[in-house]
C-alpha cells in the first residue's frame, strides 16, 4: 500500500511541478537582438483534450454499468 501511495503522490508531484514551472517561466519579447523563445515543457491543450476524452470515455462506461443494474 505504501508503494502504491508513494507512486500516486510522485505522479502528483511531477505534474504539479511541470505546471508550476511552465506557469512562472515567461516568453520573452521578441526584438531584434534576441530571437529565442522560451517554449513551455508539457503542451497543457493536449493534456486538456486528452483528459477530458478519458475522463468523457469513463463517464460513458459507468453510463453503461449504470443501465445494467
Amino acid at each position: 500500500m505504501r508503494v502504491f501511495l508513494g507512486m500516486v503522490l510522485g505522479i502528483f508531484l511531477t505534474i504539479g511541478f511541470a505546471y508550476v514551472y511552465d506557469a512562472s517561466t515567461t516568453q520573452p519579447e521578441s526584438t531584434a537582438q534576441t530571437s529565442v523563445v522560451q517554449k513551455p515543457m508539457v503542451n497543457w491543450d493536449v493534456v486538456t483534450r486528452n483528459w477530458q476524452g478519458w475522463s468523457s470515455g469513463v463517464r460513458n462506461t459507468w453510463d453503461k454499468l449504470a443501465e445494467k443494474l
